[in-house]
């Protein structure tokens, strides 16, 4: 009796055994999956939905950790989820990205307009500061409080407009852009400081 009782129980842990071998290669095959399908849109996510791509990143971590202890079971049971779950985030993924590419292109033709046009402004309120400053005094309709902050204004101008170029040569052209507009802003607030009419 005690001699079959043992052999019941040998029976089990080599049936269990077998069970945990023939679950170990779909577990591995399936963590391997997830790290292969998130690779192939991963920097894309990184850079458009940061948030999403690391909770996916921390199930997919938690899974690596039941395989590495040999918990086979628990991840076969969450890999369909996991995979789901990168489904969605490569099409959202995909998604952003072609709004992105749209808004970047339609950045890049207003990009044009401002290169066009800023370092013309710029350099037209540099000739005015520059005149004024030799002058032996203001305008009277510029006042000195007026003619420092236009100073200031000019300097903002030239160091953020060198903020956006770098933008754009990043290939970041909404930000480019953005920074262009305040840059065109500051330029015809400047302009009224000095005298002068603002830009169109």
């Amino acid at each position: 009796m005690l001699k079959r009782t043992t052999w019941i129980a040998a029976m089990a842990v080599l049936v269990l055994a077998v069970a945990c071998t023939n679950q170990k290669g779909p577990a591995t095959k399936a963590v391997a999956d997830a790290e292969a399908a998130l690779a192939a849109f991963r920097d894309d996510a990184a850079r458009l939905l940061p948030d999403d791509l690391s909770g996916v990143d921390a199930t997919v971590a938690s899974l690596k950790d039941s395989l590495a202890k040999s918990d086979f079971k628990a991840v076969m049971a969450a890999a369909p989820d996991l995979s789901n779950r990168i489904a969605a985030l490569r099409d959202a993924t995909a998604a952003k990205k072609a709004e992105w590419e749209a808004a970047n292109a339609a950045a890049r033709e207003q990009w044009n307009v401002y290169a066009a046009d800023l370092p013309k402004m710029v350099e037209a309120i540099q000739s005015r500061v520059d005149i004024l400053g030799k002058a032996r005094q203001l305008p009277r309709n510029v006042s000195q409080e007026a003619f420092d902050g236009a100073k200031s204004g000019l300097d903002w101008m030239k160091s953020t407009w060198a903020e956006a170029t770098d933008a754009f040569n990043a290939g970041n052209a909404v930000d480019a852009a953005a920074k262009a507009q305040t840059v065109k802003e500051k330029g015809n607030e400047v302009l009224g400081l000095l005298g002068l009419a603002p830009a169109s």
